[in-house]
Order: structure tokens, then sequence, then C-alpha cells
């Protein structure tokens, strides 16, 4: 009995001290998690929804958070001026930031052949008839065409709102040119829908200009 009892003894003290040596792992050895603009190799270095961005952890502008900050809309200033058969205004390289409720101005284009829109849609270099459910942006929404393609929900204050897939580029830095259709530059706030979204909007689109907010899907 006594020899049981020292064995039984011996192998709790062995595996107590597997548990604690197995349980023991240097500080330097944990992965630390990192906040906004903190250092990362991966997405997985960062917290929640962040995404690392060229070593630092940011929002990811693709789903629309706004969790670190960045930019406020007064910090997206102009780049230049236009003057466009009379018409004067800015161009704009930025927009404001992209939040789940971005204030924006629905306006109505034509993306057929010899519609108003001008050249191809800048995506897929094609045209498109206008009973799609698509959308050009701003310069500063299309962000370079990361967003082509991609879903975002545009809402009106009736308390409508559909989904539309951006096709285009609403360009904030060149216009009145036969690719642009002789029309000025886009503002940097402009979501340019077809008649489809303004009718699924319930919408006039011969009112022009609609405020609107809208958001990645």
């Amino acid at each position: 009995m006594a020899s049981s009892a020292l064995l039984l003894i011996s192998l709790y003290l062995i595996s107590f001290t597997n548990i604690i040596i197995i349980s023991y792992v240097p500080h330097s050895a944990v992965q630390a998690i990192s906040s906004c603009n903190g250092p990362c190799q991966t997405g997985d270095d960062c917290d929640g929804q962040l995404i690392c961005i060229n070593g630092q952890c940011n929002d990811d502008p693709n789903v629309g958070t706004h969790i670190c900050g960045g930019s406020s809309s007064e910090d997206c200033q102009p780049v230049g001026t236009y003057n466009c058969n009379g018409e004067s205004g800015s161009t704009y390289s930025c927009s404001p930031p992209v939040t789940s409720s971005t204030q924006a101005q629905l306006t109505n284009n034509d993306f057929s052949e010899g519609g108003d829109g001008g050249g191809e849609s800048s995506c897929d270099n094609a045209y498109h008839e206008n009973s799609e459910l698509i959308v050009a942006l701003s310069t500063g929404w299309y962000n370079g065409g990361s967003r082509c393609g991609r879903m975002i929900r545009i809402s009106a204050s009736n308390g409508r709102s559909v989904l539309a897939k951006v096709v285009d580029e609403c360009d904030s830095m060149h216009g009145c040119d036969a690719e642009h259709a002789y029309q000025p530059p886009c503002k940097n706030n402009i979501v340019d829908g077809s008649d489809a979204v303004w009718s699924a909007l319930g919408l006039d689109k011969n009112v022009g200009i609609v405020d609107v907010t809208w958001s990645m899907a």
C-alpha cells in the first residue's frame, strides 16, 4: 500500500509540474494585438475589423467603418480649379470619408453609348444599359478602381434604398472634353446613378440632384 501511495503521489507531482511548464509562456513570445496605427505584419495582428496596411493597423476602406478616425470632410481640400463652358469650380483628388452612412449627392448619368456619360465605363471599358442598377463614384470614393464591381447601398430621405454596382468613376479632376461628354468635373461627393437607380429610389431624375446617403453593402 505504501509503495502504491508513493507512486500515485509521484505521478501527481509530475503531472502538476508539466501543467505548470506547459501553461507558462514568456511574455516576449506573446504576439500583441495592435490597435489603430499599431505595428502589424498580417491582419491577424490587428484588433477587431482593422486590417494591416503598409505595416500599420488601420480601417478597411471596403468595410465602411471609421474606427481610426482618419481625415474629416474639411481635410479634403481642392487641388485645382476648372473653367468649363463658362462654369468654374474646384477639382478634387479626394472625397469625404466613407462611413456606414456617407452623405452624398445623387446625380443622373446615361451609361449607354452616346449618352452624357461620355466614354466607356472605367471599371470594365464597356457601355451599360440604363436599366441596370449601376453607379459612378467621385474620384476619391472610386479610389483608383478599388470599388469596381462592388455593391453599395444608397438610401434616400423617403425611406427607400437600393443596391447598385460601381462601374465607373465620376471624375473630380478632369472634364470638359470628349471623354467626359464636355461636362465639367464632378464634385467630390457624387454618386452618379443610372435611370434604374433613380426609379428604384422612387425619385424624379428631372430634379437633377438629390441628397442621399450610401455605404458599402
